[in-house]
């Protein structure tokens, strides 16, 4: 089994369709979707092209996919600070009931087993937690009640938005990046699993892809086209920002 693993898209449709480009070359055998299909400017469009693949696919729900699904059912989501709660309305109105149906039906982790790896548990930010955030300098005696009890010799996981790849206790964590909301080089960032883990950095017309993401209503369409696209913050700066709320 040749897996690929696409986190964190947020909305980015032309980083995604970036990426399956890649992964139709790489001729995988399933795509692992690990959660954080929206919010973001184009979700209708982003969702429908994760649920239209011809490749076979499953999904994990990530914190912001639950929370724009309770948006749709009328709950306002206390997680999430109120400077920030626009782009969950706006992904809300922009889905359909189908749609906040198939993202609140979306588990929480899913296993596969990958060839020459063994099984492989996916999970969107820890196996306990869809929001706690740890980094590839995260002490592992801080991260390792996270992976209490996963008996998977390997995890993937996202919501952090940077790749990494490392041990923590007896298990192989590696973190798949993001499609569309990267930190430190412009590109969509992506996972090839197969007799191995490779670490994938996908280019696209990011240019193109500003202009397409300032045509949408998204009420942060021009902060998205230059902070997440054309100039994302770098790696320093969010591990400086993650230490302060990592895993103790």
């Amino acid at each position: 089994m040749r897996v690929a693993a696409i986190y964190d898209i947020h909305g980015n449709l032309p980083a995604l369709e970036a990426v399956l480009r890649d992964i139709g070359k790489a001729e995988v055998d399933l795509v692992v979707v690990g959660g954080d299909v929206v919010p973001g400017p184009m979700p209708r469009e982003t969702l429908m092209r994760v649920l239209d693949l011809d490749i076979p696919v499953r999904f994990i729900r990530g914190n912001g996919d639950r929370v724009v699904a309770s948006q749709m059912e009328g709950i306002e989501p206390a997680e999430v600070p109120e400077q920030f709660r626009d782009v969950i309305r706006y992904s809300a109105q922009e889905l359909s009931s189908e749609h906040g149906n198939i993202l609140a039906s979306w588990p929480e982790t899913v296993r596969v087993q990958v060839s020459g790896v063994g099984e492989v548990l996916f999970c969107h930010a820890t196996p306990r937690s869809d929001t706690e955030v740890f980094t590839r300098l995260t002490p592992e005696h801080s991260a390792l009640p996270a992976f209490e009890g996963v008996s998977t010799p390997m995890a993937v996981c996202g919501h952090t938005h940077m790749q990494f790849d490392r041990m923590i206790g007896d298990v192989r964590v590696v973190n798949a990046g993001s499609v569309g909301m990267p930190f430190g080089i412009p590109g969509a960032y992506w996972l090839l699993l197969d007799h191995g883990v490779e670490l994938q950095q996908t280019t696209y017309d990011f240019a193109n892809a500003a202009e397409r993401i300032r045509q949408t209503n998204y009420p942060r369409a021009h902060e998205f086209a230059e902070r997440n696209i054309l100039q994302p913050p770098s790696e320093k700066q969010m591990l400086e920002v993650f230490t302060k709320v990592e895993l103790k």
